[in-house]
């Protein structure tokens, strides 16, 4: 059996191991503080309540935002920027849909039924946004519809902020990157938070919203140096086209909007009366299926003027495959596309020319992003989700939409997921970028602007009714921006989440 020597340490020993033991204590937890400094979570205390638009509903939503923050004790309001943690500034909107009865039998008390939203960002000290949000009505809410919407923003803020809200963030893109201009073209469905985005970035970035299918072209033919598309390549375009990857940036929702004077509650549509709406086969608003439910509802017995994209679209890519995928039948008859053969209706260019001819045609339907719908005033309408329920898109729905795509390793769709709260007409929409044949300085300048999308950017698009991304998603997509051939296995300059 073999012995082993153990020698005790000496008084000196002591003392010299004891000190080294400080040291290391000591650089552990410099280094500790200096990874979280650029992704600070503080106790936030103090918050100042900026205008939330204009108007006296916009007021009104302002104080009583300030009311509930006062009342919860936790978070102190003060008039003064400089003295809060966090500013939260913001717009609302709120518009009348119609006069509404409780009891039909009387005419006696009516009341105005209302629509609208609010939206607000929250800033740190230094002016860069850290959280931001975007409520819409409840459904069953009792209170005001300006009282609805402050609650809903104070609940959303308070539950932020017990979360560990992060109080720094990368200022910009363009901190690390030589000054170059880039052009991009494409989808119109994220634009508004595209053109948002790249203004904040900091970096020299125009923008064309002229639809998928011209951004791939333009694209295709070298006159851009980067595409959006709300279509996914697939196998056979990566093929054809080697030298291009696709990056997720965002998670939107696709709605049908509606103009119905008469209607003054919520409009209710299943799968199959969107599909027979768009195929033709349901062609007046009284027709018994959309009836059945929505009953109790004042629908015309009008034609439906049915309103689509003229032009190459991803939005009609996402609507379309949407359809394709509840219904064979028009799988096989129509099909899915940036452009199809339409059975019926009328076609206009571009989200913005859709929701416009859908505001001033009556009895019209049509389909774009959800914040169209907002900027045009419009109605839209809940969809059955496979679960059953009927869903109106919002942040919270099409955030349970995407919930799975973190998970998968190459998430493409995530048309009629899973779940009881999820929207049914959710997408995730893409960048595709260049590998090849491109300036250097492009080339970096691209690497650190898509980083910045996948990490501070992502705090800006809620407040336009966009979801993040899952966070898995989000980090995966930043290794792989690092893997990119030209940047020598480099991820580019740090911007936590």
């Amino acid at each position: 059996m073999q012995s082993i020597l153990v020698q005790l340490p000496g008084p000196r020993s002591k003392r010299l191991c004891g000190q080294y033991l400080i040291a290391v204590l000591l650089l552990c937890l410099f280094q500790l503080s200096q990874s979280q400094t650029s992704n600070t979570v503080t106790e936030i205390r103090s918050i100042q309540i900026d205008s939330l638009g204009n108007g006296t509903s916009a007021e009104a939503i302002r104080q009583r935002l300030i009311d509930r923050l006062t009342k919860n004790g936790n978070l102190r309001v003060v008039e003064r920027p400089a003295k809060a943690d966090i500013a939260l500034r913001g717009t609302s909107n709120i518009w009348p849909t119609g006069v509404i009865s409780p009891n039909p039998r009387s005419h006696g008390s009516r009341m105005t039924n209302y629509q609208g939203y609010l939206s607000v960002e929250a800033a740190n000290q230094s002016g860069q946004v850290v959280w931001s949000y975007l409520v819409t009505p409840s459904r069953f809410h009792t209170a005001s519809i300006t009282d609805d919407l402050a609650d809903q923003i104070a609940g959303r803020l308070l539950h932020a902020i017990r979360a560990g809200m992060p109080t720094s963030t990368s200022a910009g893109a363009s901190d690390t990157v030589p000054s170059v201009h880039l052009h991009a073209a494409g989808a119109t469905l994220p634009a508004p938070l595209y053109l948002k985005w790249f203004e904040s970035s900091g970096m020299s970035v125009s923008y064309d919203a002229v639809g998928s299918e011209a951004g791939i072209r333009q694209l295709t033919a070298g006159k851009v140096d980067f595409a959006a598309s709300d279509m996914p390549l697939g196998e056979e375009d990566s093929a054809a086209r080697p030298g291009w990857v696709r990056f997720p940036t965002v998670v939107g929702g696709v709605v049908p909007i509606y103009n119905l004077s008469s209607l003054h509650g919520d409009l209710k549509l299943t799968p199959q009366i969107l599909v027979g709406i768009y195929s033709g086969t349901i062609r007046k608003w009284s027709d018994p299926r959309i009836l059945e439910v929505n009953r109790g509802a004042h629908l015309p017995d009008a034609d439906i003027a049915v309103v689509h994209r003229s032009d190459g679209s991803g939005t009609t890519f996402v609507w379309t495959s949407y359809l394709s995928l509840i219904s064979p039948q028009w799988k096989n008859s129509v099909g899915s596309g940036t452009g199809v053969n339409w059975p019926t209706g009328t076609g206009a260019t571009g989200s913005e020319g859709v929701a416009a001819m859908v505001q001033k045609t009556p009895n019209a339907i049509g389909y774009v992003a959800l914040i169209y719908a907002f900027q045009h005033q419009l109605n839209y309408a809940a969809v059955r989700n496979p679960a059953g329920q009927f869903v109106r898109a919002n942040l919270a729905s099409i955030t349970a939409a995407a919930a799975g795509a973190g998970t998968r390793a190459d998430p493409i769709s995530i048309l009629n997921a899973a779940g009881k709260s999820a929207y049914p007409i959710s997408t995730l929409t893409w960048l595709l970028v260049p590998t090849q044949d491109m300036q250097p300085e492009k080339r970096r300048a691209i690497a650190q602007l898509l980083s910045w999308m996948l990490t501070s950017g992502q705090k800006q698009c809620a407040s336009l009714g966009y979801a993040p991304l899952p966070r898995e998603l989000a980090t995966r997509e930043r290794q792989r921006i690092s893997a990119l051939p030209w940047t020598d296995g480099k991820e580019p300059a740090r911007d936590p989440r």
